[in-house]
């Protein structure tokens, strides 16, 4: 598990209600906690073909009938076998003045089912499968967009094959999958949604002990509302690059357990938008990211440049993240206190010379508002933060965020690159503060309650554009096998 705690839904062991510590399967090879895959806590990942059940292949490692669905041997000898899983979540979601105008508040009646199946063939192939269903019902939904209302959806279909050569761990996956291997702000597999985020092609690795490489060139999945037949691959949009990884030395940083992982990357979308105009751009990512920890000192830093063109524009933006965290006492429980210290370039969003506005490829907007009514583009970010665990089973996260814009010649932009219209022609920076709270008990293993409230006071970049403050509340109760 990544050693920084993002608070309040960065996180994505908080955001499903998994208990506080991990449990991190470590090889011989790259450490698995490290590899690009997401957090394992306590056996779950969000992505579940990135869990390892093959213990309770043994029967008398078994608790219960449902580790049974871990290992369903195909052959009397077990080198082929299926992992099934699955979740089942049941959410609420409460939100006054939506879209930060003043009107009705708007409330979310949500069911996500998801059912995965790992088939593993041998030591060097498997097929990984997972279909999903998203339902919705509530108070003023307007048009829910098809990762909120989905009837059935193929979320994942992929075929993986991995060997060793001269102690190198070689792999390769083609197919439909979520990718994680970078910084959680800008690759996520956004499980706010209640389908993911997914994408469509070819991802290859190679690990050492201390170094890994990761190549990938991959399309998003345009979802459809009715069935499997209207999921498609996005032609308009293209995610490829490499992602690199390194063991950092313990000798180096007094014993530290820390990782650097530099990445280059492109992103091409043929229908991109920026103040209200729509055109081709292609965006280059050249970005580094360090994480891990020292005693009780947690970090997470990431820092990226952004070049490129999107119409006639030349692309020339920069975002940092630095998180940091320290924990007060040596048990697991022990509280922790930090902050986090965001940067997001921005201008030219409304074609005022180079285009300025950094983006995420497809990061985790609820980082900065559970509402979505923030994002990583023309941001500034300050936000002390408190990690308490009362009791083994549950864990608080409290936040107070200011945020500004780094240009007021631009707009304040929300989730997906979208701008609030008519803040471009504001000249405040204050932008809102935001505070948040989040409440997840882990009542067993496999089930989950969660809690959710943010206040987003809106400042005179808003309200200046007759825009208003928000509340926002969310519960869910989520199962999983």
């Amino acid at each position: 598990m990544r050693s920084v705690t993002r608070v309040l839904g960065a996180t994505p062991a908080l955001a499903l209600g998994m208990p506080a510590e991990a449990q991190v399967v470590e090889t011989a090879g790259y450490p698995a906690a490290a590899a690009g895959d997401g957090a394992t806590t306590g056996g779950y990942n969000l992505s579940r073909w990135a869990e390892d059940w093959r213990k309770l292949c043994d029967p008398t490692r078994r608790d219960d009938p449902i580790d049974a669905l871990k290992c369903i041997k195909l052959t009397p000898s077990g080198d082929v076998y299926v992992t099934l899983s699955g979740e089942a979540r049941l959410r609420m979601n409460h939100t006054t003045n939506p879209n930060l105008r003043n009107s009705r508040a708007q409330r979310q009646d949500i069911v996500r089912l998801v059912g995965g199946a790992d088939v593993h063939i041998g030591e060097h192939l498997r097929v990984y499968g997972e279909i999903a269903h998203g339902g919705i019902s509530g108070v003023e939904l307007g048009a829910p967009a098809a990762t909120l209302r989905n009837a059935v959806t193929v979320q994942q279909l992929f075929v993986e094959a991995k060997g060793e050569v001269a102690g190198i761990d070689l792999g390769a996956r083609y197919g439909r999958q979520e990718f994680t291997d970078g910084p959680n702000l800008l690759v996520s597999q956004r499980d706010n949604n209640t389908i993911r985020y997914t994408l469509n092609g070819f991802r290859g690795w190679a690990r050492g002990k201390t170094v890994r490489v990761d190549v990938f060139d991959l399309k998003p999945t345009q979802y459809g509302d009715l069935g499997t037949d209207d999921d498609v691959v996005d032609p308009a949009r293209r995610f490829s690059g490499v992602s690199l990884g390194f063991v950092v030395p313990k000798a180096w940083v007094g014993g530290a357990k820390l990782y650097f992982d530099p990445f280059f990357w492109r992103r091409r979308n043929n229908v991109g938008t920026w103040g209200g105009r729509i055109g081709p751009g292609a965006r280059f990512y050249l970005g580094t990211h360090l994480w891990g920890e020292a005693g009780p000192v947690t970090i997470d830093w990431s820092i990226n440049h952004q070049w490129g063109y999107w119409r006639d524009q030349q692309i020339d933006a920069w975002q940092g993240f630095f998180a940091q965290n320290v924990r007060l006492g040596s048990g697991k429980r022990a509280p922790r206190i930090g902050f986090h210290a965001d940067y997001a370039s921005g201008g030219g969003g409304y074609g005022d010379g180079k285009l300025r506005n950094a983006y995420a490829p497809f990061g985790n907007n609820i980082y900065y508002s559970y509402g979505l009514f923030l994002t990583p583009s023309n941001l500034v970010a300050l936000a002390p933060t408190l990690n308490l665990s009362p009791t083994a089973k549950l864990r608080l996260n409290f936040e107070y965020q200011r945020a500004w814009r780094a240009n007021v010649y631009d707009a304040v932009y929300r989730a997906n690159g979208q701008p609030f219209p008519g803040t471009q022609n504001a000249r405040n920076s204050r932008t809102a503060d935001v505070a948040r709270v989040q409440a997840v008990w882990a009542i067993t293993p496999r089930l989950s309650l969660t809690g959710r409230y943010e206040h987003l006071a809106a400042g005179p970049a808003l309200t200046k554009a007759g825009y208003a403050s928000s509340d926002f509340v969310a519960g869910w109760l989520s199962f999983r096998f």
